[in-house]
């Protein structure tokens, strides 16, 4: 196998978190709004809670996205 098509191989193995962050992010998000419509004082309370792993689902996506862009431009 070629080094040119070993990089793209593993540029599209490395960019599968982009996938399930997209799918993450949205479980999360429904998941909120589920539970801010059944409980609406309990809300702001798990608003916190949510943004947290907002972030730690978006730096996974943004991490596979880096070491994507990181091994093509070797």
């Amino acid at each position: 196998m070629e080094m040119e098509a070993a990089k793209m191989i593993g540029a599209g193995i490395a960019a599968l978190p982009l996938a399930a962050a997209g799918i993450g992010l949205g479980l999360i998000f429904s998941s909120f709004l589920t539970g801010a419509f059944r409980n609406p004082s309990a809300a702001a309370a798990n608003r916190g809670t949510m943004f947290l792993a907002f972030a730690l689902t978006e730096f996974t996506g943004l991490l596979g996205f880096v070491l994507a862009m990181i091994i093509l431009g070797q």
